[in-house]
Order: C-alpha cells, then structure tokens, then sequence
C-alpha cells in the first residue's frame, strides 16, 4: 500500500533533518535550503530557463536525427545495418567522461551543450521509433497494399501513426535525460553558462551546500513538470487515433 504524498513529503523531510545532523557535511538543513530558494529565486529562476532553453535545443536536435534514422532503417535493412552498431556503442558510451573533450574540441560555446544533450536523447528516440515503425501488424499492410498505397503514404497514413505511442514512450524518458545532459554540459565547461550546471559545480567547489541541493531540487521540480506535459499531450494526441494503447 502506498502512503499518501504528505505523509511520504513529512517521512523525507525528518529523515533528511536527522542526516543533516548526522552528516553535516554531506547534507544542509532543508531551512538553510529554503532560503537559498527564496533568497535568491531569480537567480534560480534565470538558471532554469538557461538550462531548459538548452535541454528543449539538445532535444530537438537528438529527436530530429533519430527520427529520420528510424525511419531510413525501417525502410531501408542496408542503413539498419549499418546504423544500429553504431548506435549501440554511442548508447554505452558515458557521455560524462567524453563532455570535456568536447568542451575542448568545440569550445565554451552551445555546440559541446547540443551534442552531450542531442546523444543522451537519441538512442531512446530511435529504438522506439524503428520498433514502432516496424510493428504494424502484416494484415494491416496488405489492406493499404491492396489500395495501391505506395511507400511514403504507407508510412505517413499507417506507420507514423502506428508509432505514437511507441514515440511518446520514448519522449517521457528523453524528457528528464535531456536536463541532465545539459546540467552534464554546463558542469563540464563551469562558467560559460549561468545554467544550474554551473551553479552546482561552482557552489561545490566553495561548500556552499544549500545552493547545491536548492539547484538539485528546482531541477527536480523542471523534471516532473516537463515528464507531465508530455503525458498529458500523449494523450490528446492518442485519443484521435482508434485503438491507440493507452
């Protein structure tokens, strides 16, 4: 059974008090972390649109390269050959230890930011885009066949649609991973941005905990907040196709 969310919220906050007693240095007073919000909102606020302004680019582009992806390799078995391998070794690479050699390669500028959030998103985005693309039963395929559909309008008017609930699956994860990969970008190149990245590197290197967690925290909060908008247009958006899974 599960305990209702004020209950849950009393639960955390008391055994977050008793570690901030127990292990001062690993953990600040949630009032010490409350004011840190309150004191310096703006501060805050301004970074949370720097770093969602660069989470929403890096998503944007990793969804735009693994959709087109997606659909060459289900079209085409030579590029889902080709593609796919590489896809994997991009997927198991840590991205954390090749964002420095990125902020070296290209810079302080947005690029390194695009790239680090573009890959974290990117590998979710086209595995479930070939799979729902691939996924329309063969019956189907052989009623628009049978109509003279040829190949673009079979993937348009049949497997696009096919695969929404497939795409906004993989959306409600990229989502959260997309501000991680820009807090990732931010904190591998620390002062270029006035993103949370950067607050949090930089309050870290001067033990300045209650910013740390009170960035952690509004990142938290930016997290459910976006996981909630995508679920909610996943809705409006499958309800206007016929047997849709929820």
């Amino acid at each position: 059974m599960w305990l209702p969310l004020p209950v849950m919220l009393a639960v955390l906050a008391a055994l977050w008090q008793y570690g901030a007693r127990r292990l001062p240095y690993l953990l600040p007073p949630l009032p010490a972390v409350g004011r840190s919000l309150t004191t310096h909102f703006g501060y805050y606020l301004s970074g949370a649109w720097v770093t969602l302004g660069e989470a929403a680019a890096g998503l944007a582009t990793g969804f735009a390269a693994a959709f087109v992806l997606a659909v060459l390799t289900s079209e085409l078995p030579l590029v889902r050959r080709a593609v796919m391998p590489i896809a994997v070794v991009l997927n198991v690479t840590p991205l954390v230890a090749i964002a420095p050699a990125l902020v070296v390669a290209f810079g302080f500028g947005p690029l390194p930011k695009l790239i680090i959030t573009g890959l974290i998103c990117f590998f979710p985005i086209l595995i479930n885009t070939a799979t729902g693309l691939r996924s329309v039963p063969r019956p189907v395929l052989q009623v628009y066949r049978t109509m003279d559909a040829g190949r673009i309008e079979l993937l348009w008017h049949l497997r696009v649609p096919h695969a929404l609930p497939y795409v906004f699956a993989a959306l409600r994860i990229v989502f959260p991973l997309s501000l991680i990969g820009a807090v990732v970008a931010e904190m591998s190149a620390a002062g270029s941005t006035r993103g949370l990245g950067t607050a949090i590197s930089v309050a870290s290197s001067m033990n300045q905990l209650p910013v740390v967690y009170a960035s952690v925290l509004v990142l938290a909060v930016m997290g459910v907040l976006l996981l909630l908008a995508v679920t909610l247009v996943e809705r409006r958006v499958l309800r206007r196709h016929d047997g849709a899974p929820d």
